[in-house]
């Protein structure tokens, strides 16, 4: 079987060149090949010797899908459905807003964290994506050309599959991949501590952390991870961190009503921030099968939104995008897997 070669980072690609016996120069031909010139075979890189070509094809391969399908919004926003390596099925939502373009990959097939709010922790956790997995949600994007950031912040926990995700960055933002600024990445975590500090280490992209409630006993309700890595916690990390400035650091804010919306938590997030350069990402809550929880009023979170804003806080309000194709936060699941168990139980 061959080995995916799409992925590998600059220095991985130094490794599998030095393995094969090709020049050092090889590493550096083979990612403008793949991540700038962006070919999809061997054969199109043509400064390359025949007799590298033939060593390369003959162990690896590139590995590039297509979209199985998309879906369109009315409001243009669109979904695609990639089929992973495993045999099972991933989606990412391309979001066309004026002049910003914004893909929300996705991770893992599934996710481990069971959230209470989220579509995709629904479906359980089939299996972590490889670097060219999640990199190929945006290089076989039909609109790759018109992206401006792109966010992790589809299917499954990014930072539980942190290996993966870190070295998708580094080729998106080296000048031997994507050469894009990290400042257009953003990566969301429910806030696993260790791997979230690993990531700001070694990344300069922006992050976002699933709060949604501010204290801890109604959090680890909605969010079994507050039991390992309580968000008092989490927050603490990031204040001793210092971070903030040039890197942005959100905090993203479901809303659900008669569960967080009232002023009690209002008070309690804004102490629970103070002193920390960030920004309240609020969301509206898009109803899901089989949960107990319904989305707060536009007129309530208005008035919470103002409650923050009040105490010195930057809010914003999320607009809620490609509702009507399961598209929205939190719904991204596959129906694809849901065919493939029935067909299996059949």
């Amino acid at each position: 079987m061959k080995t995916m070669l799409f992925g590998q980072t600059p220095d991985q690609l130094k490794e599998t060149v030095a393995k094969l016996g090709l020049p050092a120069f090889t590493a550096t031909q083979l990612g403008d090949w793949m991540y700038k010139k962006r070919v999809s075979g061997f054969t199109d890189m043509t400064n390359l010797s025949k007799q590298a070509r033939e060593k390369l094809d003959a162990a690896y391969e590139l590995d590039l899908k297509a979209p199985v399908s998309v879906q369109t919004s009315v409001d243009g926003t669109k979904k695609y459905l990639y089929a992973s390596q495993s045999d099972n099925f991933i989606e990412a939502a391309y979001i066309p807003d004026k002049e910003r373009a914004t893909l929300c990959v996705s991770t893992q097939v599934g996710c481990k964290m069971g959230c209470l709010f989220c579509m995709t922790g629904k479906q359980g956790f089939q299996g972590n994506l490889s670097a060219g997995e999640i990199l190929n949600q945006v290089q076989s994007l039909p609109e790759f050309d018109n992206l401006t950031n792109i966010v992790y912040m589809g299917m499954g926990e990014p930072l539980d599959n942190v290996d993966a995700v870190l070295e998708s960055i580094e080729i998106i933002t080296s000048e031997k991949g994507y050469g894009w600024s990290p400042r257009r990445i953003t990566v969301s975590t429910i806030g696993l501590i260790p791997a979230m500090n690993r990531f700001l280490d070694e990344s300069e992209a922006h992050l976002a952390v699933s709060l949604h409630s501010p204290f801890d006993e109604e959090r680890k309700e909605i969010m079994p991870i507050q039991s390992v890595y309580p968000i008092t916690e989490v927050i603490n990390e990031l204040k001793r961190r210092n971070i903030g400035g040039q890197r942005r650091v959100s905090f993203e804010y479901i809303m659900f009503k008669g569960v967080n919306d009232s002023p009690r938590h209002a008070n309690e997030l804004a102490r629970l921030l103070r002193g920390m350069k960030c920004r309240i990402n609020l969301i509206r809550f898009h109803p899901i099968p089989d949960t107990p929880l319904e989305g707060t009023s536009d007129d309530k979170i208005e008035i919470f939104q103002n409650m923050l804003k009040a105490k010195g806080l930057t809010v914003t309000l999320r607009a809620s995008r490609g509702q009507d194709i399961f598209a929205a936060c939190g719904l991204l699941s596959t129906k694809e897997l849901l065919k493939k168990q029935q067909e299996k139980d059949f």
